[in-house]
């Protein structure tokens, strides 16, 4: 279930604390001291010694269609299979654990990536989904964020029975009504945009496929959240646009991989297979089985 956790974690990936010089993203940062590692037993492993055990690690975000959930207890979604191009081309076996978001973007790096939980705290090799922001990337430097294979965006559906001449705009909330996902990006712009007027037309549910399966049932006009997210859970009678959003920050980011900072050939090793998997296709050709259009990073 993405709630709370996983908004604030793209707002943290997103939210700039100063003014940034154009030319250097990391001008107006000052390192703090770095936190320590409680053991050593729990920091992933290099590159070589993932080729000797025959498998690596993905830490995936869990219940979260198109992009990772189980199905008969088998691991689908899109970040499934590119993180199995990613193994394939290291040539061992992929492992997933599906964990749920923190708090935060810091909080999601710290539990999978380079300390581990305080609880069950194993770390993974690689951390999916994990959004890029070169000001952010300064202040985390316990982690290498590299791989980047998408850019998402935000988007509505709605209904084409309530709209027959075109899609809604935030304004229309006013009166009509729209789904959101409950404490997600989309609900915190609806409820304060133009001073929370529009507060009164959203309807929270706990999670995107929920309100979609809203929107497909009648209950609400339309619905505002990630456009794959929006695509994947589409039916009859739903279209999708991306209207303009005023005063939207960054409607639009990169997502990509993060690992641990002390292995930094295992980083490059992936971002070079995720590379090569964009530029032959078959990235492409992952969000096309599922039914999405890719959106290409910038990289």
């Amino acid at each position: 279930m993405m709630t709370l956790l996983r908004a604030t974690c793209l707002m943290t990936a997103l939210a700039l604390t100063g003014p940034v010089w154009a030319s250097d993203p990391c001008a107006d940062y000052v390192p703090q001291a770095r936190p320590q590692n409680a053991s050593r037993d729990i920091v992933g492993q290099d590159i070589d010694q993932i080729m000797d055990r025959g498998f690596m690690t993905f830490a995936v975000y869990e219940d979260y269609p198109p992009y990772s959930w189980e199905e008969a207890g088998q691991p689908r979604g899109v970040d499934i299979d590119i993180a199995r191009i990613v193994a394939g081309d290291i040539g061992v076996e992929p492992r997933f654990k599906f964990v749920a978001a923190g708090e935060n973007l810091d909080a999601d790096l710290r539990n999978n990536i380079w300390r581990g939980a305080v609880i069950g705290g194993a770390v993974s090799n690689v951390m999916m989904r994990v959004p890029y922001d070169s000001a952010f990337n300064c202040r985390v430097e316990q982690v290498v964020f590299t791989g980047q294979y998408m850019t998402e965006s935000i988007a509505i559906a709605y209904s084409e029975a309530e709209y027959p001449d075109g899609g809604p705009v935030p304004a229309y909330f006013r009166f009509d009504t729209v789904a959101v996902e409950n404490d997600s990006i989309s609900d915190f712009y609806l409820t304060s945009f133009a001073g929370g007027q529009l507060a009164q037309g959203v309807r929270r549910y706990p999670t995107m496929q929920d309100a979609m399966a809203a929107l497909k049932a009648g209950e609400v006009m339309a619905a505002m959240g990630p456009l794959a997210q929006l695509v994947f859970g589409a039916g009859d009678g739903v279209a999708i646009h991306q209207p303009p959003l005023p005063g939207f920050a960054k409607s639009k980011w990169t997502l990509g991989t993060g690992s641990h900072f002390a292995y930094r050939g295992l980083s490059y090793t992936v971002d070079d297979a995720i590379y090569s998997a964009l530029s032959d296709g078959r990235i492409a050709a992952i969000f096309e089985s599922y039914g999405l259009t890719h959106q290409a990073p910038e990289r």
